[in-house]
């Protein structure tokens, strides 16, 4: 599916929201596709390559799940195989919906790339893991790269690896040194402009408002001269569609078929109706939004008539009597002349008589 670069991107993200069910998983596909999204975004991972057994889950994820089972045993349930992404990927070109997953290991992304994915998207959690980012610019892919949990020095090394990276096609780089060699030059924008867009993100399931920090978006676009986007993890609509306002390229959004399912992402998912209208607004947003040049429009011109006023006689004036303050008044309509005029027509003489409420000619 290409995509239009004139709009912005709208990522539904199922993640693992189809509960290991790949029925389940295609519900979701249809859902998206149905609602209008440009890409469907799953997660592929192999479980003993994303953690260790022991690893605690995280409070939201203690919340929404069996509170005696492990992260480790969570997320196998959830796991997608090979055979499971093909299909996925089938579902998808049949329903005219760019298919994306993010990986979360190395072996998983070689995977992803041999399937053919026009993009990668690193997520929040894996934008520290360097490996991860060098094996993801070699593959000359555009990357999303979401920066919950994150500052700007860390948002500088990833980019700086990355720019390196692509750059530096037949060495590995030697040192955490070597990642500021192509900070901020021109090879440095122009490889961000052209391969990276970054999501600013609130890692928080869900986020609340105070957390949010939407002006963050416009500092890290500021400081990296990159495409933008955003990441949105709180409940509801109006976070994402006053991004969508702000300037954002591409929007992420979980959503559910359900958010009373079990597992550790519904709850802080929208519905497919919740979708639906999210899409339709950001859409009626970017209409909105048009250009950026301030200027008079055709659409308008019926209301200059009405609206704006011209310079009229506040009283009768004598032919050869000086217009003044006093004998001048601007009413409506706004066809004769501009009351931003009066001070050069001040001191003039009235070249005919003027009765109460007649527009001055122009006699210029």
């Amino acid at each position: 599916m290409m995509i239009n670069k004139n709009k912005i991107i709208f990522i539904a993200e199922a993640g693992v929201n189809h509960n290991g069910d790949i029925d389940r998983a295609f519900q979701l596909i249809d859902t998206a596709a149905n609602a209008g999204a440009d890409i469907i975004k799953f997660q592929y991972y192999k479980t003993e390559k994303l953690l260790i057994k022991d690893t605690p889950k995280a409070e939201y994820q203690k919340n929404n799940t069996n509170i005696l089972e492990s992260q480790f045993e969570m997320l196998k349930k959830l796991e997608l195989n090979r055979s499971d992404i093909k299909k996925i990927i089938d579902r998808c070109n049949k329903k005219n919906i760019e298919f994306l997953a993010t990986p979360f290991d190395e072996e998983s992304l070689d995977e992803l790339v041999s399937f053919g994915i026009k993009r990668i998207k690193i997520p929040s959690g894996e934008i520290t893991n360097g490996p991860l980012l060098v094996k993801s610019a070699r593959s000359n892919l555009p990357l999303i790269v979401s920066t919950g949990m994150s500052n700007m020095n860390e948002i500088e090394d990833a980019l700086g690896l990355i720019v390196f990276t692509y750059l530096e096609k037949n060495r590995d780089i030697s040192s955490k040194s070597e990642i500021k060699k192509y900070l901020y030059t021109d090879s440095f924008y122009s490889l961000l402009s052209k391969y990276i867009t970054l999501l600013h993100c609130t890692s928080q399931y869900p986020a609340p408002l105070d957390s949010i920090n939407l002006n963050s978006m416009s500092e890290i676009s500021r400081k990296f001269n990159v495409p933008i986007g955003y990441s949105d993890h709180s409940e509801g609509s109006v976070v994402t569609i006053a991004s969508a306002a702000l300037g954002a390229t591409v929007i992420e959004k979980h959503f559910t078929l359900d958010k009373n399912l079990p597992g550790p992402d519904h709850k802080a998912s929208i519905e497919p109706n919740e979708l639906n209208h999210l899409i339709k607004s950001i859409r009626e947003v970017e209409v909105a939004l048009g250009s950026e040049i301030k200027q008079s429009l055709k659409s308008e011109e019926c209301n200059k008539f009405v609206a704006r006023k011209s310079l009229t006689a506040r009283k009768e004036i004598i032919k050869g009597t000086e217009f003044t303050r006093d004998n001048l008044i601007a009413l409506r309509p706004g066809n004769g002349v501009s009351p931003m005029k009066i001070w050069d027509l001040i001191g003039k003489k009235a070249n005919k008589n003027y009765k109460s409420g007649e527009p001055i000619q122009n006699i210029w």
